[in-house]
């Protein structure tokens, strides 16, 4: 643990994963202000349109002006032509003068939560689900870390974006919840064999991004699972992704979790 708050984040290279949308592309805003001039942030999403908007919008703000560096890299996590894309565009991106590797391991996607575990038959739609959140997140995580690896002056964060999921059954959530639980294992595991990283599994909470569209398209089969999304949502319980990235960025800066721990936005 760091005896000392930090002000800032130093002079980094940022990855962010699933940052064209929702929580990742406000963690690609927080991150801008708080990294100092040069740092550099690669942006990694399937979709080009957003990520380019996104990578405009930060070149036009003070960050931008001063100095940020924004690369994108349109790619599917889930194929290794995507992965290795993103690990040249950052080794590409490097330079000397930089002191922190950031690594947000954000991209996610929800499943199909409209059926019951009995329903999952079909190997090659679950081994699907599970290399785009699973294996690639694992596969992405250890290049990096080969890429760049410890060396005296360089610091080195790995962040896994988790979720309630991961500790918590949800009926008719079999691939979210396998998926979440199977990802943190991963980087309590990473915290352990490598007492040099700063590893973080943090929880966001409950937001308007992602259960909003569930509430509103009644995906979730189960009905009570279903109504407790629809009410949280109705009553205005829902964080937005400011209130959960700004928790993060203070948990960041403050640096004195301890590796590997999950972190919920509702403990802070």
């Amino acid at each position: 643990m760091s005896s000392t708050e930090c002000r800032d984040l130093g002079r980094a290279l940022c990855i962010i994963t699933g940052a064209s949308r929702g929580f990742g592309q406000t963690i690609a805003r927080n991150m801008s202000r708080l990294v100092k001039p040069g740092s550099v942030l690669v942006l990694v999403a399937r979709s080009g349109d957003d990520l380019r908007a996104l990578q405009a919008e930060l070149a036009e703000s003070e960050a931008g002006r001063v100095g940020l560096v924004v690369e994108c890299v349109v790619a599917d996590l889930g194929q290794p032509d995507g992965l290795e894309a993103v690990v040249r565009r950052s080794q590409e991106s490097f330079s000397e003068d930089l002191d922190h590797i950031i690594l947000v391991n954000n991209a996610a996607s929800l499943g199909d939560v409209s059926r019951y575990v009995k329903s999952f038959t079909n190997m090659a739609e679950v081994d699907s689900y599970l290399s785009l959140n699973v294996t690639s997140s694992l596969c992405l995580t250890a290049s990096i870390l080969q890429a760049f690896p410890q060396c005296p002056g360089l610091r080195r964060t790995v962040i896994n974006i988790t979720s309630l999921c991961a500790l918590q059954p949800f009926r008719s959530w079999v691939l979210y919840c396998t998926g979440k639980a199977a990802r943190e294992m991963i980087f309590r595991v990473l915290a352990e064999e490598e007492p040099d990283l700063r590893v973080l599994n943090y929880s966001p909470g409950e937001e308007r991004s992602l259960h909003s569209s569930l509430a509103s398209q009644s995906k979730t089969a189960d009905p009570t699972i279903r109504k407790s999304f629809s009410d949280m949502f109705a009553q205005g319980q829902l964080l937005t992704c400011e209130e959960s990235c700004a928790k993060l960025m203070k948990v960041l800066l403050d640096d004195n979790y301890t590796s590997g721990a999950h972190i919920d936005i509702y403990d802070l």
